[in-house]
């Protein structure tokens, strides 16, 4: 995994039907997540977001 994407590991994801999710959006921290969450919802209040980790499967950082 590049360090950029080591930076932004907070993510903004719209679920849709059938188990399908968007990523809208990624962060460094979960504030600034749950700051762009309360945005989306402002602004859509009809579609879903959550906020989630994304987490690396792979461990070793060399």
């Amino acid at each position: 995994m590049p360090y950029r994407d080591r930076l932004n590991r907070w993510l903004v994801v719209r679920l849709l039907p059938n188990m399908q999710r968007i990523v809208v959006a990624r962060c460094r921290n979960r504030s600034d997540a749950d700051g762009y969450l309360h945005v989306l919802r402002r602004l859509m209040p009809d579609e879903t977001f959550i906020v989630m980790f994304d987490g690396d499967a792979d461990s070793s950082l060399t």
